[in-house]
């Protein structure tokens, strides 16, 4: 029976007492004549020292002892009889019959095994094989390589390396491509003393076929792509995703293409929005099928190149093939007989910008013009092949349609044209004119032959139609949300201004204070709804300053953090370099405050909110022509959460007035309606975006503003800290007001400050006072709107003989509204309702100076 010597992995551990002995069992060499003998030097010292009975048991306990050992080793795999030996001779051979070389290395660098392949790849010398550093540091490049997997095959670690071996190898001439590659290797059942790890396994793989495969398909593709750019047609080819996939030198040269290193050309650098659309609808007409299309290209310096394209869809790889020909070319032009009256009116039929088609009498489309085919290669489908197809499944439509077509085969003329709207919400909207083809005589004769088609697109026309309904809707809303403001105004200002008055009679002690700070709290936060309602009808008081808008948003963080709570994460992403913009900072706090609690209320679960800003370019700006926005340079401002997002027919609604989805009592409506209209003051664009379950993401454009010198010295100086002023003053003041609450209080306001006041009750009233004082008026404070005369015409009135007369006007309205009443240089003060008692009272002291 073999002896058998156990592995290394099984090194006893003193932690662990079974498998200490199970190692220790595994080190020495155990067979059944071992335990045998053991048993018969036991059974010769009990032999001496006692009986024979005695002996014989003793015998007899060793034998059953030495059995049970040895089935227990045989259990637990310490004894084996042959197995290594059998397993290490498998893996040599398997080695032995591979292609590639292998080699295992001891720790010093000696070989340990070097399979026949690698023997074979080595140059023989006197005495046995060269050495992997012998055959490899005749050239650099090798050498280099094997220094590089020596020092990983020392630090144990694995290293491939591949490089062109010039001298050859023993059984192969001509220079070589090598892969050769290191890894630790285990040690041998035969060698249990190395440390394991420390052999390294040498991989030498000869992948000179491989290379020179890849170098053949290489250079054939090459001459594909040099025939293809010398062709004289242009050529060009498209992925699904847009991006060029090719495109040819001499497409390249007619374009005036820069092909930037680093960025792939897409599609919509060399066609426009339509001209894709039709490509595109093109491709889905499926394998082997060709399309002529007469479109102009677009140039790199924005000119147009009129060329006729021949597209062929790839199948299910969704590449497009187009060749392209130059229209201006004389040999195309020979080619398609250009100088005839009916090329000529072929050539005006494809560059018409209204849809052409000729239809057979079964409703086949016979000829299409690329507007045509433009105009209904929408909702991802292929080109019309007939006349049902326009109508996108609408039974109808395409039931009048078909009534229209037999009535212009027969010779009639369709009495008035169809309009066809398709689309997910139906904003597609086409008119189809049908006309008979031929005179009717020629019709009678050969019988029905169908009719020509000329179609409209009139999606822009019934948007602009919606929009000005929906405008001429919030307008209406508008002012009667500005005269209800702009009258309430003028009662908040009564409330707040005596109860400053009463708050000057009333120490803090008093009982009455309380009360008297209640109901001033309450009204100003009524002032606060009808400034929302102003701000909707864009008629509020704005006070715009230059500012940047990220530092902005940044010191509004905090506050934005605490009207999110713990469970939504703010997320703020400024733009480099941004521009300037000139707002209110006020009244952009409250828009981005706005979408914050609006983000929160969306996401109660949690979740988070990013806001970006970025510089939007008179180029991009023009990808916005589509929602309305006007070319020029913006600032954008995106608001993006990761909400229950909105409902596709409620998203329309959502900037109307009083239009809210929360619970009675939760809101008020205004919030969005506020925003649009504080954004719409300020010159500037808004527009949202959502996915229900997935977020929405508001988006505010506003125009750049360019600091001047003096601006921008104050923007670097930081605002001035002003200090506390005394409001007393002298001169006589003329105070002209139809509401006489307002004008009450105005007066015992500016009296308790020292001025003498004159009061009037309007414009004509207050002529009457300037006349009868004789002018000795130092300052007028008017309202705007007053019956009989309001405040500008009374201004006016008053020129003739104080040119010099100041004024402050004082409205619920802004300034803007009046302001185009008054001369182009005139010079006034403005105090917005409603107003405080320090208020008016610092207004009048700016403006007197004493």
């Amino acid at each position: 029976m073999a002896h058998q010597k156990l592995s290394r992995q099984d090194t006893p551990s003193v932690e662990n007492a079974p498998g200490a002995l199970l190692a220790a069992l595994r080190g020495t060499y155990a067979t059944p004549a071992l335990v045998v003998g053991v048993g018969i030097l036991a059974a010769a010292v009990l032999v001496l020292s006692g009986t024979a009975e005695a002996v014989l048991l003793s015998l007899l306990s060793l034998l059953a002892v030495g059995g049970a050992f040895l089935l227990f080793g045989l259990w637990s795999g310490a004894l084996h009889f042959g197995e290594r030996a059998a397993g290490d001779d498998l893996a040599r051979t398997a080695a032995d019959t591979l292609i590639d070389g292998v080699q295992i290395t001891a720790p010093d660098g000696s070989v340990v095994y070097r399979n026949g392949a690698l023997a074979a790849m080595l140059v023989r010398r006197a005495g046995g094989n060269a050495t992997l550093e012998e055959v490899f540091a005749q050239e650099t490049d090798a050498a280099r390589a094997y220094f590089r997997l020596n020092r990983a095959a020392e630090r144990g670690e694995a290293r491939e390396e591949e490089f062109y071996f010039r001298a050859g190898l023993a059984n192969s001439a001509g220079g070589r491509w090598l892969r050769v590659s290191v890894q630790p290797a285990p040690g041998s059942e035969q060698e249990p003393a190395a440390p394991l790890g420390k052999r390294t396994l040498w991989h030498v793989c000869d992948v000179t076929r491989d290379r020179m495969r890849e170098i053949e398909t290489v250079s054939s593709l090459e001459a594909t792509i040099g025939f293809y750019d010398g062709l004289p047609q242009g050529l060009f080819a498209v992925r699904p995703d847009g991006r060029l996939a090719h495109v040819n030198a001499t497409l390249v040269q007619w374009l005036g293409l820069k092909m930037e290193p680093g960025r792939a050309p897409v599609l919509s650098d060399i066609l426009p929005a339509d001209g894709i659309a039709l490509v595109r609808a093109v491709a889905r007409g499926g394998a082997g099928a060709s399309t002529r299309l007469d479109l102009d290209l677009l140039r790199e310096d924005g000119s147009t190149f009129p060329a006729e394209l021949i597209c062929r869809g790839n199948g299910p790889r969704g590449v497009i093939s187009v060749l392209v020909l130059d229209r201006n070319a004389e040999t195309y032009r020979s080619g398609q007989q250009a100088y005839t009256d009916e090329a000529r009116l072929a050539r005006q039929a494809e560059t018409a910008p209204f849809g052409i088609a000729t239809v057979a009498s079964d409703g086949q489309i016979i000829t299409q013009n690329p507007a045509f085919m433009r105009m209904f290669a929408m909702e991802g489908r292929t080109l019309p092949t007939r006349l049902g197809d326009l109508t996108f499944g609408d039974g109808d439509t395409a039931l009048v349609l078909e009534k229209a077509l037999a009535r212009a085969s027969s010779g009639r003329t369709t009495p008035a044209p169809i309009e066809i709207t398709f689309g997910s919400k139906r904003e597609h909207a086409r008119r189809l004119y049908i006309h008979p083809l031929g005179a009717g005589g020629e019709r009678a004769a050969k019988g029905p032959q169908g009719a020509i088609l000329y179609v409209l697109d009139v999606s822009e026309q019934k948007a602009l139609e919606l929009k000005f309904a929906q405008s001429h809707k919030m307008e209406a809303v508008g002012q009667l949300a500005g005269g209800v403001a702009h009258d309430f105004n003028n009662v908040l200002t009564a409330i707040i201004g005596f109860s400053d008055l009463l708050l000057q009679t009333h120490r803090p002690t008093d009982r009455a204070y309380g009360d008297i700070m209640n109901i001033k709290s309450s009204a100003n936060r009524a002032a606060s709804l009808v400034s929302q309602l102003l701000a909707f009808s864009r008629r509020q008081t704005l006070h715009p300053q230059v500012m940047e808008l990220g530092e902005a948003l940044t010191d509004l963080a905090p506050l934005i953090n605490r009207s999110l709570g713990e469970t939504i994460e703010l997320k703020i992403q400024p733009g480099r370099d941004l521009w300037y913009v000139k707002a209110d900072k006020s009244q952009l706090t409250q828009v981005v405050i706005n979408f914050a609690v609006n983000a929160r209320d969306a996401m109660p679960g949690g979740g988070s909110l990013t806001i970006r800003t970025k510089n939007i370019s008179e180029r991009e700006s023009l990808k916005l022509s589509g929602l309305g926005v006007v070319a020029g340079e913006y600032v954008l401002i995106e608001v993006e959460d990761t909400g229950t997002g909105i409902p596709a027919d409620i998203i329309g609604k959502i900037f109307e007035p009083f239009f809210t989805t929360k619970e009675v009592g939760k809101g008020t409506g205004l919030g969005l309606s506020t925003v649009y209209g504080i954004v719409k003051q300020t010159g500037g664009y808004i527009y949202a975006d959502s996915v229900v379950g997935k977020g929405t993401t508001f988006r505010v454009y506003l125009p750049r503003h360019v600091v001047t010198k003096e601006e921008l010295a104050a923007l670097k100086e930081g605002p001035k800290k002003e200090a506390t002023r005394d409001l007393t003053g002298t001169g006589r003041v003329l105070l002209v007001e139809d509401e006489d609450a307002v004008r009450n209080f105005a007066a015992r306001a500016l009296a308790r400050q020292g001025y003498e006041v004159l009061e009037a009750a309007s414009g004509l009233e207050a002529l009457e006072v300037m006349e009868r004082e004789e002018g000795r008026i130092d300052l007028v404070v008017s309202d705007v709107i007053m019956p009989e005369m309001d405040g500008p015409t009374m201004l006016k009135e008053m020129r003739k003989t104080r040119p010099d007369l100041k004024i402050i006007f004082v409205s619920g309205y802004s300034d803007d509204a009046f302001k185009k009443s008054l001369d182009e240089n005139e010079v006034y003060a403005f105090l917005p309702k409603p107003f405080t008692l320090p208020q008016i009272a610092a207004k009048v002291k700016e403006q007197l100076g004493r």
